[in-house]
């Protein structure tokens, strides 16, 4: 979603229909309401992901959980006049008309003609590339376009397309973000315009020294295995430049890291009319800071600094600066509050999510939670003054520019868009699920966790076997009210399970304390928050049966689950744990560091949290599921906590599905996964249909 500065118009992504999974370019009016479609991507010779995409495609797709085709992700000019996008590692480049105005047509090979409903018709034209290319990103003028292909960034327009850095070093890549990056940083890109159009940032990532590894594919003993380089917690990060690079490919590298400490290249902008910025953060992530950049030299010149005892947490949208002044997210008093040039200016208990953008009379707009099963659109002035663009029951996602704020939110009716002021609503093409989540939600015991219940549509009142359905850890809040939080947890419930779905400490919405609970112990806080939960709802409803608790989970829900029926035998009597961390030794740096510190000095914490070390504790049915391509988990978790296990003497059960990613978007492996699972916790409950 992306809104004019002027506010003038509205790009955005939508299928045809609720089965089709192919995203087309779509332009709204905000003062007409008219929508009209832009590009249909049948209509450009194929484009429409056949499934050879480029390897740097589908790693970010994997990183960012996308799953759809087609369109999937665009840049445009701040005017949205021109846009560009990639399909089959192919780039376009279209220009999008003013309603009414004919299109001038776009300069270049490759034309394809106009595309688009209504008098006036986008044109888009296929400029000349690799055939490989990621992440397109338009110059500020339109007439080129930067793309990375393989190692190299190139650069293509209607003077042809041609390598602009890279490509002589196996282990370097230019113009891309590195793993660590776009896993955990919220960073997916690596290259970035000037303003003028003369000269771009660009990132140089070198893997030399990182660990690799190998994914291979059992199923097909013919195929040679994928080698990736993982930086694994306590090993060596990639070495991360980054190089003004003018269009004849002079080089000048920016001096961004203040001392050996900062390993972590957080974000990068150059916005117009001001300095590009550099956000650097130290590897044990207890300091972070903004840099201004001279682009002619290099040099670097500090422009702020964050210091937190645990960690500074990566928010959205900030570090920004706008108008000479900078705005960040920090943990003050308590709260995740907005700082503008130091001064908190966000209220007490308002927790601040992101920054979506700056309106044109100053005040920010924010998602912020009052309550965390809500997350509302607000407007912060820099005196203080707070308004609720968008507020009450449900979880929304916001787009600014010159006025206009387009507001998505997810209720537990479904979902809507909606163009303010005028109150357009942007017609949805989804399907209607065919289950109809109806969570209750409550407030238990000491730590005032926030829960829902689910139950089988139209139940009679009896006794009920229990589902405990958590994610539970850092990043992941699942109890809030959006229908899309508990679709899959309902049709477990409609199996004939009471299922619970529980927020415990680590998770976010409930500020800076309750998200830092969880440093330097990952498991009992977690662990112990699911138990209190569960008996604290049990006592409110008599309809649980704690005789009869099963728990699953993924991810790190996953690693919750596995532990609970290790290390709570009295409570949990079955779990299934889907791609599980079972020694976070194997588990990322960024990540895994904020919580638990370097394994080599903090040994305590790892030794804690590692699953294998507990295997000889198992007594109850266990299933784990691992997909066998995960790049993210990598099924060695699994494989060693199984051996630990049958070291041990343990009985278990493992699935292994060959070819899954850590996302599993396919849909018969998603379906079918259901079924087993649902299979396995009736007989290891022992109940019946």
């Amino acid at each position: 979603m992306a809104v004019a500065d002027d506010g003038s118009r509205v790009l955005f992504l939508r299928s045809g229909s609720g089965d089709d999974p192919v995203n087309a370019l779509w332009l709204l009016c905000p003062s007409t309401g008219e929508e009209s479609l832009v590009v249909d991507p049948s209509s450009l010779s194929g484009a429409v992901d056949h499934g050879d995409l480029p390897a740097a495609e589908l790693a970010r797709r994997e990183r960012v959980r996308e799953s759809a085709s087609g369109i999937v992700a665009y840049d445009a000019l701040a005017d949205l006049s021109r846009a560009c996008f990639a399909v089959d590692g192919r780039v376009f480049l279209v220009e999008i008309p003013t309603p009414g105005v004919p299109a001038a047509g776009v300069a270049g090979a490759g034309d394809v003609a106009g595309v688009g409903s209504g008098p006036s018709p986008a044109r888009i034209v296929e400029l000349p590339s690799s055939g490989d290319a990621f992440d397109p990103r338009l110059s500020p003028d339109g007439s080129a376009v930067a793309y990375v292909s393989g190692s190299s960034l190139r650069i293509t327009g209607s003077g042809g397309d041609r390598r602009l850095v890279g490509g002589s070093t196996p282990t370097v890549s230019w113009g891309s973000a590195e793993f660590i990056a776009a896993e955990e940083m919220g960073r997916s890109r690596g290259h970035w315009w000037s303003p003028d159009g003369s000269r771009l940032l660009v990132a140089r990532v070198d893997t030399v020294d990182v660990s690799e590894w190998w994914i291979s594919s059992p199923v097909d003993p013919s195929a040679p295995p994928k080698a990736i380089r993982y930086p694994a917690a306590g090993s060596t990060n990639a070495t991360v430049g980054l190089s003004v690079v003018d269009l004849d490919g002079t080089t000048t590298d920016v001096d961004w890291h203040v001392d050996a400490t900062f390993e972590y290249l957080a974000g990068v902008a150059w916005p117009t009319g001001g300095v590009p910025t550099v956000v650097a953060q130290t590897r044990d992530q207890r300091t972070l800071v903004v840099l201004e950049v001279d682009p002619s030299s290099g040099a670097t010149t500090e422009r702020t600094r964050i210091v937190d005892d645990h960690w500074v947490d990566l928010v959205p949208g900030t570090p920004r600066l706008d108008g000479g002044a900078i705005f960040t997210v920090e943990s003050r008093d308590g709260t995740n509050r907005l700082v503008v040039d130091g001064v908190a200016v966000s209220s007490d208990g308002l927790q601040v999510r992101s920054v979506a953008g700056i309106a044109g009379d100053g005040a920010v707009v924010v998602l912020a939670s009052g309550d965390p099963l809500d997350v509302e659109v607000v407007r912060i002035s820099r005196d203080g003054a707070t308004e609720v663009v968008a507020g009450g029951e449900g979880v929304r996602s916001v787009a600014v520019g010159g006025g206009v704020v387009v507001v998505s939110t997810a209720t537990l009716e479904g979902s809507s868009m909606v163009v303010l002021p005028g109150g357009h609503v942007i017609a949805s093409h989804a399907e209607e699920p065919v289950v109809r989540p109806q969570p209750t939600f409550h407030v238990v015991g000491d730590r005032s966790l926030r829960a829902a219940v689910l139950v089988p549509d139209r139940h009679d009142g009896s006794r009920l076997p229990v589902l405990l359905d958590p994610y539970g850890g850092p990043h992941g809040q699942r109890v809030q009210r959006a229908r899309g939080q508990f679709l899959t947890s309902q049709w477990f419930a409609d199996q004939g399970f009471a299922v619970v779905v529980a927020d415990g400490r680590g998770t976010p919405g409930r500020g800076p304390a309750w998200e830092r609970a969880v440093g330097g112990d990952l498991a009992a806080p977690t662990l112990d928050d699911q138990v209190d939960a569960l008996h604290g709802l049990a006592a409110l409803d008599d309809r649980l049966d704690l005789d009869r608790v099963a728990i699953r989970g993924w991810s790190f829900g996953g690693y919750l689950a596995a532990l609970a029926v290790l290390r709570r035998p009295d409570v949990f009597h079955a779990a299934i744990a889907g791609a599980p961390v079972t020694d976070w030794r194997l588990y990322d740096t960024h990540y895994t560091e904020r919580y638990l510190g370097d394994p080599a000095s903090q040994v305590g914490n790892y030794a804690r949290t590692d699953l294998c070390a507990q295997a000889a504790l198992l007594e109850r049915p266990l299933l784990l599921i691992h997909g066998l391509a995960d790049d993210n988990v990598v099924a060695a978790h699994t494989l060693q906590f199984s051996r630990a296990l049958l070291e041990a003497g343990r009985p278990h059960r493992v699935l292994p599905l060959s070819g899954v990613t850590h996302m599993t978007p396919q849909p018969e492996v998603a379906e079918n996964l259901l079924l087993v699972q649902l299979e396995f916790l009736r007989e290891a409950l022992g109940t019946t249909n």
